[in-house]
C-alpha cells in the first residue's frame, strides 16, 4: 500500500449516520462479557438540563462544547448516580472511595452523531480530574469498541443498559492539535511517528474502522530511552463498517490528515512501510488467534445484524473485490460478514505463519 495522497471531495463520510438498535442477541453478548449492567443514570436523564453555556478554548474559539446546569430537584439524584457510575467503570462498582469524589462539571456536544455528555469526576482531597462519557447506545458504535478491544493494542472499558452508552476517557493529545502544536517541535521523534500512522493505518482497515481524521483520534506520547514513542488511538467508532467507500477506511487519505501522510512520505521508503504493515498484520493476527472465541462470537452476531444501508454495503464489497481481486466479498450480504472476509483477505498468511510455529513448538 502506498501514501501517494490524493485529495478528492468524495473522501467524505456521510453528513449525518442513523443510529442502529442494540438487537437481542447482541445484548445478550454485552451481559455475558460484563458490557451490559444496571445503571444509575440514563442518557435521558441527563437531556433534563435547565440551561447550558457555551465552553471556549483559552484563545476564545468555540469548542462545540457547552457545559450544562441542572435543576437542584434533580441534581442530587444525577450527581450521586455519576458518582457510582465512575466506580462501576473504575472499581467493578465498588463504592468503597466515592465518598471523595464529586461531579465538577456535565458538559454536552451537539456536534456529530452520538450527541455525548462528558463528566468531569475530581477527587476533593487534591483536586485531581478524570473524565467518562455518556452516549446514545448504538450498535454500530458497539462493534467498533468490540472490536478495537479485541485487536488491536488497546483494552477499551465501557458499559451499557438499555439505550445508554458509557465509555471511559482515552487519553492522548488529539490529532489536530498534535499537528498544530506539536508535529513540527524538535522533540518530536518524527520517524517513529511516521511508523505508528502506517500502523494506525492498517490496522483501521483490516478491521473496517472509518472516518478516522485527526480530530477523531489521539496520539499518546510515552518517554522512552533516549527518546519518545507514539501511539496513535481511534476514540470515534461511529463509523465502524458503514461507509461504502473503501479509501474512507484508510486514514492516508483523509485531507485532515495530510501532513502525517506527508510525514511518512519524507521518512519512509516503501520498503520500511511494508515491513510495518506486516509487523501490524502479525499482531493483529496474534490477537485473532487469541480472542478467537469471543471475536467469532462477536462476528457471528454483527453478521446477522444491520448496521448500514443496501447501497452502502454493494459498494464497499464491490471496491474491495475489486482491490483485492477477489470475488470471494461479492458474496457478503452483511457488513459483518465483510468484516470477517476482509479479516480472512487481510490476516490468512499472518495466521498461517503463526499456525506453522505453534505447530512446530508442539513438536
Amino acid at each position: 500500500m502506498t501514501y501517494d495522497f490524493t485529495p478528492e471531495e468524495n473522501n467524505k463520510p456521510s453528513r449525518k449516520k442513523p443510529m442502529f438498535p442494540v438487537q437481542d442477541q447482541l445484548r445478550q453478548y454485552l451481559k455475558v462479557h460484563g458490557r451490559e449492567v444496571k445503571l444509575p443514570v440514563s442518557y435521558n436523564d441527563l437531556l433534563r438540563y435547565t440551561y447550558s453555556i457555551p465552553l471556549k478554548d483559552k484563545n476564545g474559539i468555540d469548542t462545540h462544547w457547552e457545559k450544562v446546569l441542572y435543576d437542584m430537584r434533580d441534581w442530587e439524584y444525577i450527581r450521586e448516580g455519576l458518582v457510582k457510575m465512575y466506580a462501576f467503570l473504575k472499581t467493578e462498582g465498588d463504592l468503597t472511595f466515592t465518598a471523595h469524589l464529586d461531579v465538577a462539571r456535565i458538559d454536552y456536544c451537539s456536534f456529530g452523531n452520538s450527541h455525548p455528555f462528558r463528566i468531569r469526576i475530581i477527587n476533593k482531597f487534591n483536586d485531581n480530574y478524570d473524565h467518562f462519557y455518556i452516549k446514545i447506545n448504538d450498535a454500530s458504535r458497539i462493534y467498533g469498541l468490540e472490536l478495537e478491544h479485541l485487536l488491536s493494542p488497546n483494552r477499551i472499558t465501557y458499559l451499557t443498559h438499555k439505550n445508554t452508552l458509557v465509555e471511559e476517557h482515552i487519553p492522548g493529545i488529539p490529532g489536530d492539535v498534535f499537528v498544530k502544536t506539536h508535529l513540527n517541535d524538535s522533540a518530536t521523534n518524527k520517524i517513529r511517528l511516521a511508523k505508528e500512522f502506517v500502523k494506525f493505518n492498517e490496522r483501521c482497515f483490516v478491521r473496517l474502522l472509518g472516518d478516522m481524521r485527526s480530530y477523531n483520534f489521539v496520539v499518546d506520547i510515552t518517554p522512552d530511552i533516549e527518546d519518545y514513542q507514539y501511539r496513535i488511538r481511534a476514540i470515534d467508532f461511529d463509523q465502524q463498517s458503514y461507509e461504502g467507500r473503501k479509501n474512507l477506511y484508510l486514514p492516508q487519505f483523509f485531507k485532515e490528515n495530510l501532513e502525517l501522510v506527508n510525514l511518512c512520505s519524507r521518512y519512509l521508503n516503501r520498503e520500511s512501510i511494508e515491513q510495518y504493515q506486516a509487523e501490524e498484520r502479525t499482531m493483529m493476527a496474534f490477537r485473532v488467534a487469541s480472542t478467537r472465541f469471543r471475536l467469532m462470537e462477536l462476528l457471528n452476531i454483527m453478521a446477522r445484524d444491520r448496521i448500514s444501508t443496501a447501497d452502502k454495503l454493494w459498494q464497499l464489497k464491490h471496491e474491495l473485490g475489486q482491490y483485492f481481486n477477489s470475488p470471494a466479498f461479492f458474496k457478503s450480504d452483511s457488513m459483518g460478514k465483510l468484516v470477517k472476509r476482509q479479516l480472512k483477505q487481510t490476516l490468512q498468511k499472518n495466521l498461517a505463519l503463526i499456525q506453522k510455529n505453534l505447530g512446530k513448538f508442539e513438536d
